[in-house]
């Protein structure tokens, strides 16, 4: 049960954990120096609770406070009610959703770790939007992809907004960090997955369902400017997402990452998401 503590003052000290999480030069600083990420909203913060993450404290503002008593019984934690213009003033947004949650971070797991046992991998590529990356950990898991692997400069999934945007699904697949951009495929492709590289170049072999039981990895590249060449020269086969002429014509020849993640995986890994599943 959570330790109910009223705080009237932006500046206490003890609410450090939720400082400008707009800044986001800032938080990567704080929160890797503190070990910590931030979850919002009450259904993201109980699917962190779910996968193990130790909560370090709550800040839940006075309106929300009656709403939220089923997360307090279940939350060994402080939890720091506030105004919610000290809420706003401390976090720097209105935090309409009325409960953030300071989490400590489990330890980061290797990549050979998450590929032990997996069969459908998405692989991203300096994607450095944060929704972006939420939004794309939503749709693997939706869609049944076992693991998502970073490249370095890939946006860390559990900054505020990429875990805000992923409903909590970046706590659900197992995912790790290369270690190495430039070398980094060659330890999927040494246990036994084929690369498939997703472009939106309509010559690329359309995608299609993965043989059952092959070991596979979709490679998704930046909004902007794709896969790099040297990916994209490593991958086993290009593959594309089939458009129709009309849209070409009208100047559409590409999907934002998303989208194209979202029908990617469908098309890559929709065959292994069991039946019943429900909501990402």
């Amino acid at each position: 049960m959570a330790t109910i503590v009223a705080v009237r003052d932006a500046d206490d000290p003890r609410l450090a954990d939720y400082v400008r999480l707009t800044d986001i030069k800032l938080r990567k600083s704080l929160e890797s120096a503190h070990g910590l990420f931030v979850a919002e909203g009450e259904r993201v913060i109980r699917r962190a609770l779910d996968a193990g993450y130790p909560p370090r404290s709550l800040l839940i503002t006075e309106r929300r406070l009656p709403g939220v008593a089923s997360l307090l019984d279940s939350c060994a934690s402080v939890a720091y009610v506030v105004p919610d213009q000290v809420a706003a003033q401390v976090t720097g947004f209105d935090v309409h959703r009325g409960v953030l949650a300071s989490m400590a971070r489990l330890p980061a797991r290797s990549v050979s770790d998450v590929l032990a046992g997996a069969r459908r991998l998405t692989v991203l590529e300096d994607i450095v939007d944060h929704t972006n990356v939420g939004a794309i950990f939503r749709c693997a898991a939706a869609f049944g992809v076992d693991a998502v692997v970073l490249a370095p400069r890939c946006a860390d999934p559990l900054y505020r907004r990429a875990v805000r945007v992923s409903m909590g699904a970046v706590f659900a697949i197992p995912y790790a960090r290369m270690t190495s951009w430039y070398d980094g495929l060659a330890e999927l492709r040494a246990a036994g997955f084929r690369l498939l590289a997703l472009t939106p170049d309509q010559s690329a072999a359309p995608i299609g369902a993965v043989a059952p039981g092959e070991r596979a990895a979709l490679m998704l590249g930046s909004e902007g400017d794709g896969l790099s060449s040297r990916w994209l020269r490593e991958a086993d086969e290009a593959v594309c997402i089939p458009m129709a002429e009309a849209p070409r014509a009208a100047g559409v020849d590409s999907l934002n990452v998303v989208a194209a993640a979202a029908i990617a995986c469908h098309a890559f890994a929709g065959e292994q998401a069991p039946a019943g599943r429900g909501e990402a």
